[in-house]
């Protein structure tokens, strides 16, 4: 549970502007879906990839890296590591693992397979949507594990996108669509107290000595 005196201290450090604009963001975020990006070769495109969860309000990112060890691109994140929930894992099995105790669904994009088309996609159901390499695509175990397969539209030559850019228009249509529908995708209270406390803390400028203090002025109990 959120220790709820703390949070109201450094929300005390904060302006009014800033603790609206955290409310304003969070009643817009879900953890109704979550994006998962596997072995991406080039960490801009993962960076790009939060930058877009961040955007469009989704608060988890989960990041497998069982060939390719990498850092987030700041520079092309903006900011949005901040804000972001970033989960990795170091194997593929372990994250499916651990989206299914999440009672998450698997979805794979890939313009193969049985994929349904990005506007049929059911969006009632609690979502770990998987993007794979640039090249090569999702590996044959999220393939084979994955409960559906989802595509983007293409009517040209071409038959794949950018993972950054697909990863923006598919996130973009589906948290629009979740927005307008009856499906209850917002946080729980108490996840919204986690993210204040949290986005609370990142934003705060030396936020360790205030810390120290809070617990040394804190009144035994």
């Amino acid at each position: 549970m959120t220790d709820l005196d703390y949070l109201k201290y450094l929300e005390g450090f904060l302006t009014d502007n800033r603790k609206e604009r955290f409310a304003n963001v969070l009643s817009n975020r879900t953890n109704h879906f979550t994006i998962v990006v596997e072995d991406v070769f080039q960490m801009h495109n993962t960076s790009a990839v939060m930058r877009s969860c961040e955007v469009f309000g989704i608060q988890q990112l989960n990041i497998i890296e069982q060939r390719f060890g990498k850092s987030i691109d700041k520079e092309i994140a903006m900011g949005a590591q901040k804000w972001v929930d970033i989960n990795t894992f170091e194997t593929v099995n372990s994250s499916i693992e651990a989206m299914r105790a999440k009672g998450y669904q698997i979805i794979a994009t890939t313009p193969h397979n049985d994929s349904c088309m990005l506007s049929d996609f059911d969006i009632s159901k609690p979502s770990a949507i998987y993007f794979g390499t640039e090249k090569e695509g999702l590996s044959e175990e999220v393939i084979a594990q994955a409960d559906g397969y989802i595509k983007i539209p293409m009517v040209g030559f071409t038959e794949s996108l950018n993972i950054s850019v697909s990863a923006a228009i598919i996130i973009q249509d589906i948290t629009t669509r979740l927005r307008q529908s009856a499906v209850k995708w917002q946080l729980s209270e108490e996840e919204i107290l986690v993210k204040r406390l949290h986005w609370a803390k990142n934003t705060i400028k030396d936020i360790k000595r205030i810390e120290a203090r809070y617990y040394e002025e804190r009144p035994l109990r």
